[in-house]
């Protein structure tokens, strides 16, 4: 029987091929018709054939569809057959919305067909930078506005040549229909300059800026989403420079290597970490160092592991070949507290005191976009940066259906902002710590991407953190005034959990109990809040249980410098005054810059109440315990003291260490770890000098079986059979391999991140999720 179909697919379709594969499918069919990009990121799709043809087209939609494109729903409607076309063929783009909403298109890491393309003599992209196909390249980056179509993009300044222009239209081509392809005669070229700008003559300058970075010499390199600065890995003084000048005293480097035998030849590459290394969003990948490792140890300094990626464009490709290195320092290019640089003159302006040339090129980069950054933890891949790769491809919200729209600007640390819209929670990449005009802005201009782009219209409800300081609760207000719209503020780690629900889907009648460890969250008693076990239900939340709140003197302070930190838990396990200024001159005095005299001074500041704040916090507590152990005395990145001393503790085997955190109910149940008490322990071990490392380890699992503990008590009282962990700290393997496994000897299921970060980076889902959950429970 002969009909009509009208076809509408929701997903990420546009950008990966999804036209061409569709017109190849049709054709194989037998159909006649049409296919075409529409305004919201959709396709629709009209065919006339048979109509079990047609129904075969629909099921093979799905089926054999191109591997970065994802469906989240076909919608068909027949009609009576018509006629009307002959053959079938890739229409115009359609301004129209099919009314599902779709996604832009992330980057895409280049593909092996392209980088055949690259590094066969005679083909006419030998050695061409910008080479892509219908399947791989810069998507999300050089995109202004829907539907994704190169008059769209920054690749209309290229005009195609007659050559590409061939494949463009060829459907048999697989660059048929791709928006960004080019060739050296028709696409954006590279050069080579000093950090003056003064033009360096080169016939290659990729290969002349490779043997540079060779030389010693540091480069700024512009790649797809901003300027990344690379330098040498095996060379302790040229690591050193650049950390000098990058004002980065600790905290790691990313770096790119050309292959995974070479990555293996300096870290531990297992089969998970491989996939994901080889995948077309090329994340960064946190990996174990070998025991052989023989990169610098400058390069993430104190810590077991270093964060390592393939080359995703031509350029990094290219690059890698033409070094000796066995792999490159791939940083961002921005100084502490800046966003990424993207232009070529802000870059000679703002990157002239970090490195010594720039390879530049000029297609524009639309959209800044930093690099993911993945860790395995017991098995499982979890987000510690969600960015290039698989921004602003939307979180699927499939346990409500939210009728209201909604805005919601995060934290203040490793922001990202969130428009959620129908049953899609749209992210937006990886914005970073929000402290200055320059980072506020950009957040504002990546939020207004996505609402104009999807064309939100009127937002309902602008959402933020309770804490009245943030630079981000500002700017929420403000925009609920702007926008006429409802300002909600939620608490920073109910925010956690909530982010947690919504991407694992699970019923909202069904209750959950959380346990939300990090750094700081500002609490509902206005206290500092980090280590937290949280109940959901019916649409509440509620705190159940915590950590004891321990005092730090000096509020921000000690968060800077954890001794003050240990200084504040000693303070009250302590009976003598004078045996707690011994213990610190003669064990930590390395931890006070003004040696005796600062010691003097918090012990006095403890004493008097004065300026001294108190926190639940677990990551403060790890901070305290990385000081004790003379791991690592000042804060100088978000976590460092913590990261430290969980490398630390992950060099000792198995231990036979006695070591608790006693859970105290209080008589409603509520529960109080007592991490005095595994102070007092841990204190008896550490002056009989027991095996630090193993001691170290001891903690870890103790605070693990304390937490997990206190949330399967909340759980038994209250029903629930999902415990669930987040917070910037649910990446700890060493406590996340405890939790787990007590957690499940109860036969409870643990409830861990997979698709946004457990830390601040994955907050503006949660807070988006808790309006919508205001919503449904009203």
């Amino acid at each position: 029987m002969l009909c009509k179909a009208i076809i509408h697919v929701s997903g990420i379709v546009q950008g990966v091929g999804f036209r061409p594969f569709v017109y190849r499918l049709a054709i194989s069919h037998g159909l006649n018709g049409y296919v075409l990009n529409m305004g919201d990121a959709g396709v629709e799709i009209v065919v006339e054939g048979d109509k079990e043809e047609i129904v075969n087209f629909v099921r093979e939609l799905e089926e054999k569809k191109p591997p970065t494109a994802v469906i989240h729903s076909i919608k068909v409607a027949w009609k009576p057959y018509s006629g009307e076309f002959q053959g079938f063929s890739i229409a115009k783009s359609s301004f129209k919305s099919s009314g599902s909403l779709s996604t832009i298109p992330p980057d895409v890491g280049i593909c092996n067909a392209c980088i055949q393309d690259i590094l066969t003599p005679g083909r006419r992209w030998y050695n061409y930078p910008f080479t892509c196909c219908a399947t791989c390249g810069p998507r999300f980056t050089i995109i202004y506005s829907l539907p994704y179509d190169r008059e769209r993009t920054s690749m209309n300044e290229f005009p195609l040549c007659s050559d590409c222009r061939a494949e463009y239209e060829d459907p048999t081509n697989r660059r048929y229909h791709a928006e960004g392809i080019c060739c050296p005669k028709c696409g954006p070229k590279m050069w080579l300059c000093d950090k003056s700008g003064e033009l360096i003559d080169d016939l290659n300058p990729i290969d002349t800026a490779a043997k540079l970075i060779d030389e010693g010499y540091i480069i700024a390199v512009k790649g797809i989403g901003g300027f990344h600065i690379a330098a040498k890995t095996t060379d302790d003084d040229v690591v050193l420079k650049l950390r000098q000048r990058r004002r980065r005293p600790q905290q790691p480097f990313a770096i790119m290597s050309p292959d995974i035998s070479t990555i293996k030849t300096f870290a531990i590459v297992g089969e998970m970490e491989e996939k994901l290394l080889s995948s077309y969003q090329r994340p960064i990948v946190l990996l174990r160092k070998s025991p052989n490792y023989y990169l610098s140890k400058y390069i993430a300094p104190g810590l077991h592991n270093i964060g390592v990626m393939l080359p995703y464009t031509g350029i990094h490709l290219l690059l890698l070949r033409s070094s000796r290195e066995p792999a490159l320092i791939m940083t961002s290019g921005n100084y502490p507290g800046e966003p990424m640089v993207t232009s070529n003159e802000a870059a000679l302006k703002r990157l002239r005191n970090i490195v010594d040339y720039f390879l530049l090129h000029n297609r524009k980069i639309v959209n800044r976009c930093d690099d993911s950054v993945i860790r395995i933890s017991c098995n499982t891949p979890i987000f510690i940066r969600r960015s290039r790769g698989y921004a602003p491809a939307p979180i699927m919200i499939k346990n409500l259906e939210p009728k209201i729209k909604v805005l919601a600007v995060g934290a203040e640390l490793q922001v990202t902002g969130a428009l959620l819209l129908k049953d899609k929670c749209f992210l937006t990449q990886h914005i970073g710590d929000i402290n200055g005009p320059e980072s506020l802005n950009f957040l504002e201009k990546s939020m207004s991407f996505l609402i104009n782009c999807f064309k939100a219209g009127k937002i309902d409800v602008i959402v933020c953190d309770l804490h009245p300081g943030f630079t981000t609760t500002r700017l929420a207000r403000h925009l609920a005034e702007q926008l006429n719209a409802e300002l909600l503020q939620v608490q920073h780690h109910f925010a956690h959990l909530a982010s947690l629900i919504a991407e694992s889907g699970i019923p909202v009648s069904e209750p959950v109990v959380g346990i939300v460890i990090d750094g700081y969250g500002y609490g509902l008693d206005r206290r500092a809040w980090g280590g937290e076990i949280v109940l959901f239900k019916d649409g509440v939340f509620e705190r159940l249980g915590q950590l004891t709140y321990q005092p730090m003197p000096g509020g921000d302070a000690a968060t800077r410098y954890p001794a003050r930190m240990l200084t504040g838990m000693l303070y009250r396990i302590t009976s003598s005054i004078s045996e707690l200024r011994d213990f610190l001159i003669s064990k930590c005095i390395a931890g006070f810059k003004r040696g005796i005299l600062e010691i003097d001074a918090v012990i006095k500041q403890l004493i008097s109440g004065f300026n001294v704040h108190f926190t639940s916090s677990l990551g403060r507590v790890l901070d305290a315990f990385s000081a004790l152990f003379g791991v690592c005395y000042e804060r100088t990145y978000e976590g460092e003291p913590a990261m430290k001393f969980e490398s630390f503790a992950m060099a000792s085997p198995a231990h036979s260490l006695k070591l608790e955190a006693p859970v105290n109910f209080e008589s409603n149940g509520y529960a109080i770890i007592d991490t005095s008490s595994l102070l007092k322990n841990v204190i008896e071990y550490y002056i009989n000098n027991v095996d630090l490392r193993a001691l170290a380890r001891a903690i870890h699992i103790a605070l693990g079986k304390a937490l997990a503990e206190a949330a399967i008590s909340v759980a038994k009282a209250t029903g629930a059979k999902y415990i669930g962990l987040s917070g910037g700290a649910a990446v700890n393997e060493l406590i996340l391999s405890t939790i787990k496994r007590e957690v499940e000897k109860k036969n409870l299921v643990l409830l861990v991140h997979r698709l946004v970060p457990p830390g601040d980076g994955g907050l503006a889902l949660g807070q988006a999720f808790m309006a919508a959950l205001n919503e449904h429970f009203k």
